[in-house]
């Protein structure tokens, strides 16, 4: 069973169109509403699918781990995680479910192209480099929301933000799960939303601070 969890946060344009595109792939789909002021959960409701809501916006690492506790209860054989806002194409799910054998966590990787903004390529590929600096494992998008995991190995985060991105990957890589990348199409229907120079360097502290922090962690324990 692949159980697709769904975080969106204003994407009433989007979500509609989305849900159908997955439905295709998975057997269930969890949308999580992370406290949207428009029409996000009432479209996606009329979708018959899973539907549930933060009365707040708590962030996407929460709205994630909101949809991982009600995705386990169906006790799926895999979990994929996709964007909400149409820039994940749902027709690479099979692709990555054929990559997933021999590994825990497949990554759709974008390539970069004209599509993606200029500074928001510049901070991916700042961030990409910093972790495989901090981390050695190679994963030229970190910030790709788009992967499939095996149920059974969704590591635990405590990120509420977009720092879920890089606390999955880091824990990922303390276990040991073995990690495969499959390139996917850059798709930007909204060209506000990404990683910029700015938010990269915040994420970029943070990701330092936090390799830091589990190290000493490491060496007390």
């Amino acid at each position: 069973m692949i159980v697709a969890v769904v975080p969106a946060y204003n994407e009433e344009r989007y979500i509609g169109k989305l849900i159908k595109d997955v439905k295709k792939y998975v057997d269930k789909v969890i949308v999580v509403d992370d406290g949207s002021t428009d029409k996000t959960y009432s479209v996606a409701k009329r979708h018959k699918v899973i539907v549930l809501r933060h009365v707040i916006n708590l962030g996407k690492g929460a709205a994630l781990r909101t949809g991982v506790k009600k995705a386990l209860e169906y006790k799926p054989d895999y979990i994929v995680f996709i964007d909400a806002d149409l820039q994940h194409d749902p027709s690479f799910i099979p692709k990555m479910l054929e990559s997933i054998r021999g590994a825990d966590m497949v990554i759709g990787c974008r390539v970069y192209s004209g599509e993606m903004p200029f500074l928001f390529r510049i901070g991916n590929m700042l961030l990409s480099s910093l972790f495989k600096l901090l981390y050695k494992i190679d994963v030229p998008d970190t910030q790709s929301g788009y992967r499939l995991i095996r149920a059974n190995k969704v590591p635990n985060w405590k990120s509420n933000d977009y720092f879920v991105e890089f606390e999955m990957l880091a824990k990922a890589a303390a276990s040991g799960l073995k990690v495969k990348l499959v390139s996917i199409p850059t798709i930007y229907n909204d060209a506000t939303k990404g990683t910029n120079l700015f938010t990269g360097m915040v994420i970029g502290f943070k990701l330092i601070l936090y390799r830091i922090v589990n190290f000493i962690k490491r060496q007390t324990d």
